[in-house]
């Protein structure tokens, strides 16, 4: 990869985008830290909730959280500078780990409210992040890295959560706070380390479009231009965020029905891969120069990752495939289709139509909805009286979406392909 980089880029913009990427690959792993090791839990000891599953409803708490801080960042994250960038994401972390530390003190089910107030700070902080590395000629490989940590974060995470549940006599509701303490600071330092990432260069500028805050009548403009395109996308990012939400938040009901359930280490076993295999085909993707042509491929890119989790799930429901196979495929797939949006699609969009903005407006866009779905699902399967499995629900549910995920990229393919032509035209005409 670095001699990749080398041949794309100067000697000292190879060093940058190396210390970037591998900085906003440590730092968001950290963060997962205080997100994600409630989920290795059952608590199935747990009475229902107003009828819903305790798990269930933890995870639908903390998913709100994370949805109205979404909605919230539309406008935050759309107008944010650049000072104290790095302060506030500490903060943020802080009161989340706190409210960690409240979900272990207090009670069930009362102690469910300290996910919700967990999930708010934990969602501000991925348009933070990425503000430092937006708008460059690296940001394809640099996003990616910062992408990926979502694949490999989410299943080490749950490893060390795993064994801090296997190896101490911790409790279910203790593991989340357990398991943040032992990534604070290290999650302060690689932010501290992020602060010293340099600015982009002129050539970053002129290559990307500079990227600037955008404020309420500027983002009604740019969502005006491309409605429909826009539309379509965020629909393909709502059904990519509910099955991507469903394997991330039940992961380890899905092993346990598959009989796995007492391997802290399958986590990582599948997620792994799929982060390397990931990670270098997006950061592939920076060798593209042109943006137009980058923007187009991400589509294909997206499409592709539908038929593979498609297919594979199929397999899978035919007992033509094994459930790590299996699980590994369909992350592969549908990661393929959910990671471009957090690192190349919105960044060669912008590119490529030469939009003055930031991605943090569209991503926060995209981001809203998408959470909202996965909320909806996970109440409607438990209000439906669902006696289906996650594991039944996630493979067959796969399939349809798969194919309906296609048919809306290829729609905003068709759409925005017109609007580059068009664009096309009249500057050809403007010449002649």
């Amino acid at each position: 990869m670095k001699e990749t980089l080398n041949a794309y880029l100067p000697k000292p913009a190879t060093r940058v985008a190396l210390y970037a990427a591998l900085l906003s690959f440590l730092t968001y792993a950290s963060v997962y830290a205080f997100r994600k090791p409630f989920t290795v839990g059952t608590f199935e000891q747990e009475d229902r909730v107003f009828g819903i599953p305790y798990k269930d409803a933890l995870v639908i708490a903390q998913a709100l959280g994370y949805m109205i801080s979404k909605f919230y960042g539309i406008r935050f994250i759309a107008e944010l500078g650049k000072f104290g960038r790095g302060n506030l994401i500490i903060l943020l972390v802080t009161i989340s780990w706190i409210a960690l530390l409240l979900f272990g003190i207090t009670p069930a089910p009362w102690n469910i409210v300290f996910l919700f107030l967990n999930g708010f700070p934990l969602g501000i902080i991925w348009g933070i992040l990425f503000s430092y590395i937006e708008g460059r000629k690296a940001t394809d490989f640099i996003g990616a890295a910062l992408a990926v940590s979502f694949i490999f974060s989410s299943g080490f995470v749950k490893t060390v959560a795993k064994w801090l549940w296997i190896t101490f006599p911790i409790s279910e509701k203790w593991i989340p706070f357990a398991t943040g303490a032992l990534f604070i600071i290290p999650l302060i330092c690689f932010v501290k380390l992020l602060e010293k990432i340099p600015p982009p260069s002129e050539e970053d500028r002129l290559l990307r479009v500079e990227r600037s805050p955008m404020n309420k009548e500027e983002r009604k403009v740019f969502f005006g231009k491309y409605a429909a395109g826009l539309v379509l996308l965020i629909f393909v990012y709502i059904v990519l965020t509910i099955f991507r939400d469903i394997r991330d938040n039940f992961a380890a009901d899905i092993w346990k029905t598959l009989g796995y359930g007492s391997l802290p280490s399958i986590f990582s076993k599948t997620e792994i891969p799929i982060t390397l295999m990931v990670l270098v085909l997006m950061g592939s993707m920076m060798l593209i120069k042109n943006n137009t042509r980058a923007f187009i491929i991400t589509h294909y890119l997206i499409i592709v990752g539908f038929l593979i989790a498609g297919i594979s799930s199929m397999l899978f429901v035919m007992h033509w495939l094994n459930p790590i196979p299996w699980m590994t495929l369909v992350g592969l797939g549908l990661y393929m289709g959910y990671i471009p949006f957090n690192c190349l699609l919105f960044e060669r969009l912008i590119a490529a139509f030469r939009q003055p903005g930031n991605i943090g407006f569209l991503m926060y866009l995209a981001d809203s909805f998408g959470y909202l779905g996965s909320v909806v699902i996970i109440i409607a399967k438990t209000f439906m009286k669902n006696t289906n499995s996650w594991t039944y629900l996630y493979s067959n549910g796969v399939i349809i979406f798969s194919v309906i995920g296609i048919c809306a990229t290829i729609a905003a393919l068709i759409y925005f392909k017109k609007k580059l032509n068009l664009i096309a035209k009249n500057q050809q005409y403007a010449v002649n």
